[in-house]
């Protein structure tokens, strides 16, 4: 990949509130994520996320994040909020995935066996995947965590492109993109104040890191 014609995309995950994902989108963001896993602390109603997609800047995409949902809750979240990427975080099997017209994501817990296998076996098992999203969340979690994973373990190879996720903040996003070059970076606790409601300081911070991530990259 030529790095000089990307940048690293930023995908700010798990709003509550129009306000933040206005703010968000001025301040940068790529993609806003709406939760719909089950017994996440950010999960949402689709009614909530089809009135926080009216704030969404143009050319800024709206993700809508399940683990396990009933096809049925996929489709009306689908109907409703008309994302632009579905993210899966559970067992879901690539004709599940690909069932509802909609590009999609894998995300892959770091700790489960499918993060062990050669990059190809990602491939093999979802073949109509967009990309895959590295997450620290163990298998059946839907991320937010906070908590990172070691970067080293990222499998090498991987041909789609790759989100990086899992316990990135303003803080250590320079750091992990140096190690991994991602296509883009996904966070949630990270700019919060506390869970679903995000931090203006901690938003504008961690995009200021990215962009100087990049700029180190060009040169």
């Amino acid at each position: 990949m030529n790095r000089i014609l990307f940048r690293t995309r930023i995908k700010f995950c798990g709003f509550t509130r129009p306000g933040d994902v206005r703010l968000a989108c001025e301040l940068g963001a790529d993609a806003i994520g709406f939760v719909f896993a089950p017994g996440s602390t950010r999960r949402i109603e689709p009614e909530e996320a089809r009135a926080m997609r009216h704030a969404l800047a143009p050319l800024v995409d709206a993700v809508a994040l399940f683990r396990d949902n009933p096809v049925d809750e996929v489709r009306e979240v689908v109907r409703q909020v008309r994302p632009s990427l579905l993210q899966f975080h559970g067992d879901e099997d690539d004709a599940f995935c690909r069932g509802f017209g909609v590009p999609y994501l894998k995300a892959i817990p770091m700790g489960s066996e499918l993060a062990l296998q050669h990059p190809a076996a990602l491939h093999v098992r979802y073949p109509a995947a967009s990309g895959f999203l590295f997450d620290s969340h163990p298998p059946g979690g839907s991320g937010g965590s906070g908590k990172p994973f070691d970067w080293g373990k990222i499998p090498a190879g991987v041909q789609k492109p790759f989100m990086l996720a899992g316990g990135l903040s303003g803080d250590n996003v320079f750091d992990a993109i140096m190690a991994t070059l991602p296509w883009g970076v996904d966070v949630s606790s990270g700019i919060e104040s506390t869970p679903g409601i995000k931090d203006g300081d901690r938003m504008r911070h961690f995009v200021e890191e990215v962009r100087r991530a990049d700029c180190h990259i060009l040169d």
